[in-house]
């Protein structure tokens, strides 16, 4: 089978291009701005990539297109297309299918699929799933939106026949199918992290957001198991809409899977009983959750919770996820995907609990998420960026006052409209023993580069 790609270097996508390639199908795809990371390991697989969306790729004549979320039937100011290849598409009769939809299809029938959904932590905790699944024997399949570094890829096939674990997202499925592609993938073990608002350019409030958790529940069949955060109130309304599943909860005192000590060496409570004991260097109160959501979904398939746990002390993380990129003049420079304000607290209030006394947090971030450039969480900002000392905010690109936003914060905040005046602006507060965290879920213009090699004179 000839599949083309609309929309190939997106995480998702590309780990779909990676899976089609790896089960013997010809890939080609096309995207907007073909860029490394993704282009670099998809032209590795042997795949052709193409710029842009021109109509000329009907010509491949592939046996489907599929397409990404981010086409769309958008028109320019000048009334053309932005996307005249799926008009081209569209006006062939062509056969094409979503994403999610080719995925479930093609790769997921007849698996015993684990889905991790999440507002938070769906990487990551996909990520212990597949690692844990696999330290304990079972070869397990997966796709993860970031780069394992226990498997130094996103996603692979695995045996026939064998578990796959889906990072399981809520966003959209494309353009012609506005469910949340997690709805395609027909888990038989779901794990619910968290729930919280976010894409606000797609959800009106959080009770959409929980109609389409909802949906996923729904496709959870009477034999499965549905893994749920014990501490939100959100999650706890979604099941009271209907479930019909096992469900086993984490994360509270009165949980079925609790922890009890630091979150870097903690025991692990099954019932009130230990269960084992996670010794790992994470830390972060939730990846100590996130490790109890995955020994939970491991249990349903036959791991003991004692064996998951010492298999997460070989955990290694995702890259992105508080990766070290460097030390300069005593300064260390982080890379982290954070961009939801939970998140951002979270990830400082995790390493301000690791660090010693005295020692500082820089915290620079870019609101660059569809939730954040419409300023829907401003005013949420002064409050994530609490555990940190100081904040720099890069604010291109934003309708709304980054300024005015971080406000509360006094003179602990400083706003730059271009990353050189963001780095020259951590340059001259940064001093060594300093831990500048760098936030964002794009590029951010190369900023941890640009920071230690002008850290280096110094």
């Amino acid at each position: 089978m000839h599949i083309h790609i609309l929309g190939i270097c997106g995480t998702f996508m590309g780990g779909l291009a990676a899976l089609a390639r790896e089960a013997g199908h010809r890939v080609t795809g096309c995207d907007a701005g073909v860029y490394p990371p993704m282009s670099d390991q998809l032209h590795a697989l042997g795949i052709e990539l193409i710029e842009g969306f021109d109509a000329g790729q009907l010509a491949l004549a592939p046996d489907v297109f599929v397409v990404g979320n981010v086409v769309s039937r958008a028109r320019r100011a000048d009334g053309t297309p932005k996307f005249p290849l799926m008009e081209a598409i569209l006006d062939a009769g062509a056969r094409y299918t979503s994403g999610p939809q080719w995925l479930a299809e093609e790769v997921l029938q007849g698996r015993h699929v684990l889905a991790v959904a999440g507002t938070h932590g769906k990487t990551t905790t996909t990520a212990m799933l597949a690692w844990v699944l696999e330290a304990t024997g079972r070869a397990p399949g997966f796709l993860v939106g970031g780069v394992p570094q226990n498997f130094g890829i996103s996603a692979r096939l695995g045996p026939a026949g064998a578990p796959f674990v889906i990072e399981a997202d809520e966003y959209d499925t494309a353009f012609f199918d506005k469910r949340s592609k997690f709805v395609h993938y027909r888990p038989r073990t779901a794990i619910l992290n968290n729930l919280e608002f976010d894409h606000a350019d797609i959800f009106d409030d959080l009770a959409a957001i929980e109609r389409q958790f909802h949906h996923l529940v729904r496709t959870v069949p009477g034999s499965g198991r549905v893994v749920v955060n014990g501490t939100e109130d959100s999650l706890r309304r979604v099941l009271e809409q209907g479930c019909w599943s096992e469900v086993r909860s984490f994360g509270a005192k009165d949980s079925d899977f609790s922890a009890q000590g630091e979150p870097h060496a903690f025991d692990v409570l099954r019932a009130g009983r230990r269960a084992g004991r996670v010794d790992w260097a994470l830390g972060g109160v939730h990846n100590q959750r996130n490790a109890l959501a995955a020994i939970a979904a491991a249990e349903h398939l036959g791991v003991a919770p004692a064996d998951a746990a010492a298999a997460l002390g070989g955990f290694a993380n995702v890259k992105r996820r508080m990766e070290v990129r460097g030390t300069a003049a005593g300064v260390t420079v982080y890379d982290d995907f954070a961009h939801h304000p939970s998140a951002i607290h979270t990830t400082l209030d995790g390493l301000r609990r690791r660090l010693p006394r005295g020692e500082r947090i820089l915290a620079v971030f870019e609101p660059r998420s569809n939730t954040m450039k419409l300023g829907a969480m401003a005013a949420q900002l002064p409050w994530s960026l609490e555990p940190a000392d100081l904040a720099f905010c890069h604010a291109a690109g934003l309708d709304w006052d980054a300024a005015a936003a971080l406000a509360p914060m006094g003179a602990r905040a400083r706003v730059a409209g271009d990353v050189d005046t963001l780095v020259a602006q951590v340059l001259a507060a940064a001093r060594p023993g300093d831990h500048v965290v760098c936030m964002s879920n794009g590029g951010f213009g190369g900023v941890h580069a640009r920071l230690l090699s002008a850290l280096a004179p110094k």
